[in-house]
């Protein structure tokens, strides 16, 4: 995906999480929607955008929460389901 498409999604994300009243509630938002709902190519794109930069990026709460760090497992963000990848076949 072209990086400029992912840093108007992060920013809108951004835009939506920012009416949070608490700001590091605001930056967790962000983070667990990225890690929810996007790809991890998508992650990883827009991750090595933010190291070399992150031009474009609103300085808050997209870069807030680019900054901190990933959850321990894929499925931390999800109470309940296992921590074991799936299996595919």
């Amino acid at each position: 995906m072209h990086i400029e498409r992912l840093v108007a999604m992060a920013n809108d994300i951004g835009a939506f999480f920012d009416a949070e009243p608490d700001k590091v509630e605001t930056a967790k938002g962000v983070a667990n929607h990225l890690r929810r709902f996007w790809d991890p190519r998508m992650r990883r794109q827009i991750l090595a955008h933010y190291r070399e930069g992150g031009a474009g990026l609103t300085p808050w709460p997209v870069r807030d929460s680019l900054s901190s760090p990933a959850p321990r497992t894929p499925y931390a963000h999800r109470p309940g389901l296992s921590t074991r990848p799936m299996k595919v076949r």
